[in-house]
C-alpha cells in the first residue's frame, strides 16, 4: 500500500537500521556509488554510513558554520577522532602540533590512544605568561613541518583565545592543515573556515544542543577530499550519530543563536562583577582588559560578545583556606547552580577545577562557570549572597 504524504515542516526520525533497495541493479548502483563518500547519497543504504535524519541536523549546521559540509557524531571525542584519523597515513605520517591549552579529555586521548596506542609522533606547543609566542611558534613549525597544528579558539579552562588568523597563516606558509575546536566560541562569535582553517570541531553536545541532555560532535570544512575521508572514517568505526539525537539536535539548533547572545551577556556582565569582589583573586574571561588574551579577543570575536565561560580563583593565607572557600561556594549555591562537569546548559553550573584536572590545574580554589541563559539579576543574586557569606567567613 502506498503510503500518504505527510505535511510535516520537520524531518522525520528514520530509525531504519537499514534502506530498501528494491532490486538487484539499486543495490549494486548504490555500493559502488558509496564508495564515492557523498553528504547526501541518493540511496540510504545503512544508518552507521549516512541517515537522512541526521544529514538533515547536519545541513542546519551547515548553514551556521557557512561550510560547504558538517558531519555529525556521537560525542565530542568522536569527532575529534575522526577529524584527527584523517590526517594518520601509516608510516608516511608527518608529526602533529597540538598547543597545550586544549580540553583535557583531548590531552588524554592523545596520551593514551594517539601516543600510546597508534605510536604517532606528537608534539606540543605551550604558551609563554598565558598567551602563546607567535615567533616561537613560527620556529616549531618550521622545524618540524608537522601534518597539522591543533587548536582551541577560546582554551578549556584558562581561556586563552589563539590568534588564529596569524597561527593559520604560519602553518599554511609551511605546508601544515590547522584543526580548531570551536566549542567555546561557536560561529556565532567565529567562523574559523573564513580564515582558512582545514577542519572545525564542536562538541555538539555544548551549544549547539544547550539543553544538558544528548551528546554529539560535528566536524565541518569546505574541502571535499577531507569530507570523503572523514564519511569513509566515521562509517567503518561507527562514529554516527543517532538519528533520534540528531532530531533533537536539530530543534534545539533553531534556538542556539537566542541562547548563546543571551550566555554571553550574562557571562560579561558576571566577569565584571567578579573581578571587584576582594575574596576572589584572579578572574579569568577574555572580555576583561586584565586577561592576556583580551586584545586577540576583540580583533577574532569583532565585539560581538566573549563566550560564556569564566574561570576564577579564590584568595587564600594557604590551600586549606582555598579549599575551604571554594568548597564553602559550591554549597552555598548548590540549590540553583549545581556542580556538573559539563558546559553550555541552560542553567549556569560550574566545576572545581583542580579535582578534575589536579597536576595540570593544581590551584585549589579555582572554579569554571559555564553560565546559562537564565535572568542576569537572578544569577547575580545567588552568587554574590554565597560571596557575602565567605567573606563573613
Amino acid at each position: 500500500m502506498k503510503r500518504k504524504e505527510v505535511n510535516s515542516s520537520r524531518m522525520p526520525v528514520y530509525r531504519d537500521s537499514g534502506f530498501e533497495l528494491y532490486d538487484a541493479g539499486t543495490t549494486s548502483g548504490a555500493f559502488k556509488k558509496e564508495t564515492e563518500h557523498e553528504r547526501e547519497p541518493d540511496n540510504y543504504i545503512y544508518s552507521r554510513y549516512r541517515n537522512p535524519t541526521v544529514v538533515s541536523a547536519e545541513e542546519e549546521i551547515m548553514k551556521l558554520e557557512g561550510c560547504s559540509w558538517a558531519l555529525l557524531t556521537q560525542s565530542g571525542m568522536s569527532a575529534i577522532d575522526t577529524a584527527l584519523s584523517v590526517f594518520q597515513h601509516g608510516k608516511e605520517t608527518k608529526p602533529w602540533l597540538f598547543f597545550t591549552e586544549i580540553y583535557g579529555g583531548t590531552i588524554s586521548f592523545i596520551e593514551s590512544v594517539l601516543k600510546k596506542r597508534r605510536g604517532l609522533d606528537i608534539h606540543y606547543f605551550t604558551p609563554d605568561n598565558g598567551k602563546y609566542d607567535l615567533n616561537e611558534f613560527e620556529k616549531v613549525v618550521s622545524r618540524l613541518k608537522p601534518e597539522f597544528v591543533y587548536i582551541e579558539s577560546i582554551s578549556n579552562p584558562m581561556l586563552i583565545v589563539a590568534d588564529v588568523t596569524e597561527i593559520t597563516r604560519t602553518a599554511k606558509k609551511h605546508g601544515s592543515k590547522v584543526i580548531i575546536d570551536n566549542t567555546f566560541a561557536t560561529p556565532w562569535l567565529y567562523k574559523p573556515l573564513d580564515e582558512g582553517v582545514d577542519i572545525v570541531i564542536h562538541s555538539a553536545t555544548k551549544y549547539f544542543s544547550g539543553h544538558g541532555n544528548l551528546t554529539a560532535g560535528v566536524i565541518c570544512g569546505n574541502d571535499k577530499k577531507i569530507m570523503q575521508s572523514a564519511i569513509e572514517y566515521r562509517k567503518f568505526v561507527g562514529h554516527m550519530l543517532s538519528p533520534d539525537d540528531a532530531y533533537r539536535l536539530q530543534t534545539q539548533i533553531q534556538s542556539f543563536e537566542l541562547r548563546f547572545s543571551r550566555q554571553c551577556d550574562n557571562a560579561s556582565k558576571l566577569a565584571e562583577h567578579l573581578s571587584r569582589v576582594p575574596v576572589i583573586k584572579k578572574v579569568w574571561f577574555p572580555g576583561l582588559k586584565s586577561h592576556f588574551t583580551h586584545i586577540i579577543a576583540e580583533k577574532l570575536f569583532g565585539g560581538k560578545g566573549f563566550g560564556a565561560m569564566i574561570t576564577f580563583d579564590f584568595d587564600g593565607k594557604d590551600e586549606n583556606e582555598k579549599r575551604g572557600r571554594r568548597d564553602k561556594f559550591i554549597k552555598l549555591v548548590s540549590e540553583k547552580i549545581k556542580l556538573i562537569p559539563t558546559l553550555g546548559d541552560p542553567n549556569t553550573i560550574l566545576m572545581p577545577v583542580e579535582a578534575v584536572w589536579g597536576i595540570k590545574y593544581p590551584e585549589p580554589g579555582m572554579i569554571r562557570l559555564s553560565v546559562g541563559f537564565e535572568d542576569y539579576s537572578e544569577l547575580e543574586a545567588t552568587i554574590t549572597k554565597a560571596l557575602e557569606g565567605i567573606e563573613k567567613g
